[in-house]
């Protein structure tokens, strides 16, 4: 994937930032011209909170080109506080088992890089929420 195109999705990747419907009120991420509620025009942007939970997850054993390093991996589908689901890496996990239901929030972490000498490429995953001590 080339550079603008990172630049130009960098809010979204990086913040979470997708957007509300002026016409419905529905919260959209990623952002869309259109509305997939109400079809109406949407160009509202809308800081999602990045807190969810677990909806569905499964584990990454054979990874695809350019992930190859950090299989096995999981991946689970996000639902957000906001409404929205999202598909993300978890991570973070260390011993702990993942289940549905559990709490998650949006990291930026490293996805992964283009080459020996290519371009860093971070965006969102998810972790566990942090336990305040």
């Amino acid at each position: 994937m080339e550079i603008p195109r990172h630049w130009r999705l960098k809010k979204q990747r990086l913040a979470m930032i997708g957007e509300i419907c002026p016409h419905c009120q529905s919260k959209i991420f990623p952002p869309r011209d259109i509305c997939p509620n109400c079809g109406e025009e949407t160009q509202t942007e809308y800081q999602f909170s990045g807190r969810g939970e677990i909806y569905s997850f499964t584990t990454v054993y054979h990874a695809p080109a350019g992930y190859e390093e950090n299989a096995p991996y999981t991946v689970a589908l996000v639902k957000l506080e906001e409404g929205p689901m999202v598909t993300a890496q978890v991570t973070d996990l260390d011993d702990q088992s993942i289940e549905v239901g559990m709490p998650v929030e949006m990291v930026t972490r490293k996805l992964r890089s283009n080459g020996d000498r290519g371009a860093l490429i971070y965006g969102y995953k998810f972790r566990p929420v942090l336990q305040a001590s």
